[in-house]
């Protein structure tokens, strides 16, 4: 998935990126936000991620690269069709949700964080049918808020989900194209 205009781009996730999954996921600027904040397993990175391989799965990953190297990790959804609780209100097909995280510590707070949200964004508006790009972030992680505000996201508001309170923000399609 190379996006022309950044140096980021996103290759879709593969079975050897699992354990560089795995590592990223262990590091603990990672952990505090993502999953339950235990020390993963390669074996349970397998049975969550190995299905997302398949075309038919409403979620895609991807290990994004500057410059060729793996800095972190993106994954996209059809809001309407994840399922266990989450989205349960949505009717718009054309509503894509996105999480994602840089792997190395020693990269935050450079702004490469929005760099790789705005060039996932705008890929994903690529598609004419992605009416809006949405994304959750726990409403404590102010880096992460910042990040998404940066790449032009807009705050909606606190809703609840199967993980908790998450602040939902917006990035619609007409103010992007």
């Amino acid at each position: 998935m190379a996006n022309p205009r950044s140096d980021v781009t996103f290759r879709p996730l593969h079975e050897r990126d699992l354990p560089l999954l795995a590592d990223w996921l262990d590091r603990a600027h990672v952990k505090a936000w993502w999953g339950d904040g235990e020390t993963p397993h390669l074996a349970d990175i397998r049975s969550q991620y190995l299905p997302r391989l398949d075309a038919a799965s409403p979620v895609r990953s991807y290990i994004a690269q500057l410059n060729g190297e793996p800095i972190g990790f993106a994954q996209s959804y059809v809001a309407m069709r994840c399922g266990g609780g989450w989205w349960q209100e949505e009717t718009d097909p054309g509503v894509v949700g996105i999480d994602l995280f840089l792997g190395d510590e020693a990269r935050l707070g450079q702004g490469l964080g929005t760099r790789m949200a705005k060039a996932f964004v705008r890929q994903l508006l690529l598609d004419p049918g992605v009416t809006k790009v949405q994304t959750d972030p726990d409403p404590a992680n102010a880096r992460a808020i910042r990040c998404y505000e940066k790449a032009g996201f807009r705050r909606v508001g606190i809703v609840a989900t199967p993980d908790g309170p998450a602040l939902l923000m917006i990035a619609r399609r007409t103010d992007w194209m």
